[in-house]
């Protein structure tokens, strides 16, 4: 069975004015606010999350559970640009990754959730500190 749980933490959430967030809203049910352990990264007008092992280091989201996994991943994939078609290496990789519901405390264990993680070099972008891409960051157009 496909995992159909979904963590988003960028232009996906709910709130921004995007056709693929208002798909996601439309066809997921969203079952709360959650983090994952990592590094959020500002790559233009969207950001970008890589793994971290620091338990320091939360990124903030929301945790979607899709209706129809399959298509909608599909859908979400070409938008990530990591789809069937995309050129290797894609900017965005999708991954099963531990995901907490909640806003931080880590007081159960986490459960997995298919996540985008940002699969090109960071060194030279700058970190969103506070693990929160918001309403101070400029809105995407993407």
């Amino acid at each position: 069975m496909m995992q159909d749980r979904l963590f988003v933490y960028g232009t996906l959430m709910r709130g921004f004015d995007h056709p693929m967030s208002r798909l996601l809203s439309a066809q997921a049910d969203f079952l709360g606010a959650a983090t994952v352990r990592g590094r959020l990264y500002l790559v233009r007008h969207y950001p970008g999350l890589t793994p971290s092992d620091n338990a320091a280091d939360l990124v903030f989201g929301e945790l979607f559970r899709l209706h129809r996994p399959r298509e909608l991943l599909a859908q979400l994939d070409a938008y990530e640009g990591c789809g069937a078609d995309a050129e290797a290496p894609a900017e965005y990789r999708r991954e099963l990754y531990p995901v907490t519901l909640g806003d931080g405390a880590l007081s159960e264990a986490p459960s997995e959730a298919w996540t985008y993680l940002y699969n090109w070099p960071v060194a030279q972008l700058p970190r969103i500190a506070s693990g929160r891409f918001d309403v101070e960051l400029p809105r995407p157009d993407r």
